[in-house]
């Protein structure tokens, strides 16, 4: 392999991947996120997909968007003291 055909497979790999699916929040924030993601949130039933052109969905249940996944373990963005637990226990298991 010569260095210009390693070059273009670093360009390729740095490529950042195009966030060209819309998702409304119930609060009516937006954000952008990535076909692959809106498609697997659509099969798990996190979202309900509303319009094409841009790729457009709603969250599906109430307060869905404030949960989060921190370490295989799921957080709800509306209870502060289980995000400060879980955090707290992370800094702990990484000896910080």
């Amino acid at each position: 392999m010569n260095i210009r055909q390693k070059q273009r497979n670093d360009a390729k790999k740095k490529r950042r991947k195009k966030k060209t699916a819309l998702i409304i929040c119930r609060d009516r924030k937006q954000f952008w996120t990535t076909q692959t993601q809106f498609w697997q949130w659509v099969r798990e039933g996190t979202i309900v997909k509303t319009g094409d052109h841009p790729l457009t969905g709603l969250f599906a249940r109430d307060h869905e968007e404030l949960m989060v996944i921190l370490s295989n373990t799921i957080l709800n963005l509306a209870h502060p003291n289980h995000i400060r637990e879980a955090m707290l226990s992370r800094r702990m298991a990484l000896g910080h």
